[in-house]
């Protein structure tokens, strides 16, 4: 007989003695418990003890986290949270140096306990750590292990970072202001004016004037990618939370610094390849500095303003400047009129009325002038080339190059705010101090040469926008790590590659529209579902590792999930580090504390009380937390399995690739349709391969529509074979 599911065999560990074996009952409050235990080793007081993990972060049981206790956990009893607390607070203000150095090492490791958290802070903790960094009397190790165990106490969220005071940030930007001070100590102080600068507007303005920027690019010049990191994490932190007009000014000065050729020669190019949080931090820099444009993008132009004008009179003169302008104002007019239908500008009268639509707006004008002026030659050929062309033929550079603008910057996702799981960096737009001009500048010689290779017309235009973006978007993927590589890409993503790789990557509709194919078409798709759902089984029994979002990427967490192999029940844990390959199921702690998993849950879901599994914005996580709700990727990414009673366990995938694998295979177990976009194109992959296989030997042979007649019966059935 089991034993009742409120009961969990446990050891408890107390040091000089023999560990207690003990039956917890979960229903027993937990100060019943440790009485209990206190007695078994004859200790008084038990008020003053706790029960802890003696694995893994080893935090404190309390009577919400006490759902996660499995069978077989071994415990230790501690002194409790508050009297660990006070005697850490008075050690820490001791005079023997050796003693302080140890408490503060114990401080820093117990401060990412929540519990013990809330005590010490509400000792005035936090306080006390901040003199002694303000005091300036404290180095090496023992002030690695204060800011430490500052910094792990701020992210808890339980205090505000606005009641930091100017003095200790003064401090902490010495630290990283000094020119020779310790790693860890450099490390800590970024990551804790990150911190500030992300969580509270005055701090933002009290540490910009603290810390240079030029202090920062030097810290990029280091070996140590951990140093660069926090480095850009604090300059992205700074560029993301400055005022709009400030923006452009930053940038400049970054500019001014070589922030662009120093990422580029000490980061990107550097000896170590890059780390998961750098190239999310390389992307969060690209986002921001694309985000420049948004301005421009988003501005009308105004028909009246006589400066605006004077740039198309510009385009206009560069093009043509080897003819003189007429003297009468009607000649002139009309010569103007015929310059701009040259120019390829939808209104020939007044082109200025091309850039009143956002997007792209004036950013549309700010390329083609760039090109006009710092690649003349190319912007000369493709105009006059175009207006020798047939009037059918000839490709409107401006209609051109404004929509070439707008789906740029829909590519780019300029003025969108960065993902937080996304790492998706360019090198190359790290190669150039235009690179977002020079960019358009090869995009619009790969428009004119695909208009050419398709031998458009006006009516084309559409289309020729559509393989022009499968062109970028293609290249793009490819990660060129120079705009020459870019070329290079384009130059081998011809029209007919395009045709090509189209033509390999779906099925010929006109080779299965017949009724027997069609028919063999459905006998086989039945036994390609069961085969994707096997596969999506398969791969829940293989287990995924899931990140919980904190406030620092950096230190980051994971916990694990996977399904049992009879495919009963989910099995989840908390992991110390990203895993590599499969976890074991005893490998998997049960201290998931994690804002994406409740405290009322087990170690283990059976499946049978799983009741459904909901997606993005309709997922309880997602309806609690506020920032990631406008993340749209995060967004995309979550899920939740809702369970008996009124339990929740909350997924925030790590790709869309995993989305669509877990969302698969929780609504196989449930019997219901697997609709994610992966299933259909696995689905339409699959089949398309099995149908080929088995019209291989038809190949050449006319499929009839209609299944041959059935040939009449005989007159008479007295017929033998004759097997002699």
């Amino acid at each position: 007989m089991p034993p009742p599911a409120d009961i969990v065999k446990v050891a408890i560990e107390w040091p000089g003695a023999n560990a207690q074996l003990i039956e917890m009952d979960q229903k027993r409050p937990l100060s019943s418990i440790i009485r209990e235990v206190c007695d078994g080793w004859s200790l008084s007081g038990s008020e003053q003890f706790a029960l802890r993990y003696a694995d893994g972060p080893q935090l404190y049981i309390t009577e919400q986290s006490r759902g996660d206790i499995k069978n077989g956990t071994i415990l230790r009893l501690a002194i409790s949270p508050a009297r660990a607390a006070r005697q850490l607070l008075e050690r820490i203000q001791s005079h023997g140096i050796d003693a302080r150095l140890e408490a503060l090492k114990e401080l820093a490791k117990l401060s990412a306990d929540p519990t013990f958290a809330t005590e010490f802070i509400n000792m005035e903790g936090i306080g006390t750590l901040a003199r002694l960094v303000e005091s300036g009397t404290h180095f090496g190790e023992m002030l690695a292990f204060t800011l430490t165990a500052f910094l792990e106490l701020m992210d808890h969220g339980i205090v505000s970072w606005d009641l930091i005071s100017l003095s200790f940030i003064k401090q902490i930007a010495g630290y990283v202001n000094q020119p020779m001070v310790d790693v860890s100590i450099l490390q800590r102080s970024l990551a804790i004016l990150e911190s500030m600068v992300l969580n509270s507007h005055s701090l933002y303005h009290r540490v910009a004037q603290e810390i240079t920027v030029g202090q920062l690019i030097g810290h990029l010049q280091v070996s140590n990618q951990e140093i660069q990191t926090y480095a850009i994490a604090l300059i992205n932190a700074l560029f993301l939370k400055a005022p709009e007009d400030r923006r452009q000014e930053m940038a400049s000065t970054l500019a001014q610094k070589h922030l662009r050729s120093i990422i580029l020669n000490h980061v990107i190019r550097g000896n170590r390849p890059i780390k998961a949080e750098m190239a999310h931090q390389l992307y969060v820099l690209q986002v921001l500095t694309f985000n420049l444009l948004e301005e421009r993008m988003m501005t009308k132009m105004d028909p009246n303003d006589q400066a605006q004008r004077d740039i198309i009179f510009e385009l206009r003169r560069i093009a043509f400047d080897g003819e003189n302008d007429p003297t009468g104002t009607e000649k002139r007019k009309a010569m103007y009129t015929k310059d701009y239908k040259m120019l390829g500008f939808t209104n020939h009268v007044n082109p200025a009325m091309d850039f009143t639509q956002t997007p792209p707006g004036m950013l549309a004008l700010d390329n083609m002038l760039y090109l006009a002026k710092v690649h003349q030659d190319t912007y000369i050929r493709i105009v006059l080339e175009n207006s020798s062309r047939e009037d059918k033929h000839e490709c409107p550079f401006g209609r051109c190059a404004i929509e070439l603008t707008r789906m740029l910057c829909e590519i780019l996702q300029v003025g969108e705010l960065p993902n937080e799981g996304c790492n998706d960096y360019h090198p190359m737009f790290f190669t150039h101090d235009r690179a977002w001009e020079e960019f358009f500048c090869v995009c619009i010689q790969l428009l004119n040469k695909t208009w050419k290779e398709m031998r458009a017309t006006a009516e084309d235009f559409n289309k020729v926008m559509q393989v022009v973006r499968e062109q970028i978007t293609r290249a793009l993927a490819m990660k060129p790590s120079s705009l020459d590589q870019l070329k290079n890409k384009l130059r081998g993503l011809n029209y007919s590659e395009i045709l090509r790789l189209r033509q390999s990557e779906r099925m010929s509709q006109d080779d299965f529209q017949s009724p027997p194919i069609i028919e063999l078409r459905e006998r086989i798709q039945p036994e390609i579902l069961e085969l994707i759902k096997q596969q999506r089984l398969n791969r829940l029994c293989e287990g995924s590792c899931f990140r919980k979002l904190g406030n620092r990427r950096r230190q980051e967490k994971f916990w694990f999930c996977r399904l049992s192999l009879n495919h009963k029940v989910l099995h989840y844990g908390d992991l110390d580090e990203s895993p590599q390959g499969e976890v074991p199921f005893e490998l998997l702690s049960d201290k998931t504390n994690n804002c994406f998993i409740t405290h009322d849950e087990t170690f283990t879901i059976p499946v049978s009380d799983i009741k459904s599994v909901v997606t993005g914005k309709d997922c309880p996580h997602m309806k609690e937390k506020s920032a990631l709700k406008q993340n749209k990727e995060v967004l995309e990414l979550a899920f939740s399995v809702l369970y008996d009673p009124d339990e929740t366990l909350n997924f925030v995938a790590p790709n869309k690739y995993e989305y669509c694998i877990w969302t698969d295979g929780l609504c196989a177990l449930l019997g219901r349709e697997m609709g994610s976009d992966l299933t259909r194109s696995d689905l339409d992959t699959l089949i398309s391969m099995e149908m080929k296989l088995r019209l291989l030997d038809l190949e050449n042979i006319t499929i009839p529509e209609a299944p041959p007649p059935v040939p009449k019966e005989p007159s008479s059935y007295n017929f033998t074979y004759n097997y002699s």
